[in-house]
């Protein structure tokens, strides 16, 4: 099974330019939220998740350069879910050993997150959809 299928409408380089930035950008909010790249957050895990989103959506940005849509567009649905259900869970009833931002909603980075995040989700997982309905090729 091929993912390189650049006759596929979700392999038009406009939808793939915005994923591509989306996923760059997603990537470079949570880097500045965590105080730099060798900076790892508290608790621990927190930190860990930080850095492999950061991983993920830079592998996510490559994919959909070089053409492998299909595996780009569901990672980046992905890049873009992850984030939105942690601010959720840990604005509401919070985190394991992590407590610190429930009920903190207006926290200016972290609506600009969700901003990033809402419009990659909005973009990948139609195509993400489409894709699977044509099958392999």
């Amino acid at each position: 099974m091929s993912h390189r299928i650049a006759t596929m409408p979700e392999a038009a380089w406009p939808a793939r330019g915005a994923g591509v930035l989306l996923c760059l950008a997603v990537a470079a909010v949570h880097v500045v939220d965590q105080g730099g790249l060798t900076a790892t957050r508290d608790p621990y895990y927190i930190g860990v998740a930080y850095h492999v989103l950061e991983v993920a959506a830079v592998v996510a940005a490559v994919l959909l350069l070089i053409g492998l849509v299909r595996l780009g567009w569901l990672l980046a649905a992905g890049v873009a879910a992850g984030p939105l259900l942690g601010y959720v869970l840990s604005r509401g009833p919070g985190l394991p050993g992590y407590t610190d931002d429930i009920g903190n909603w207006t926290e200016p980075i972290g609506l600009v997150s969700l901003a990033l995040e809402g419009s990659l989700l909005l973009l990948s997982v139609p195509l993400v959809v489409r894709s699977l309905r044509r099958g392999p090729r």
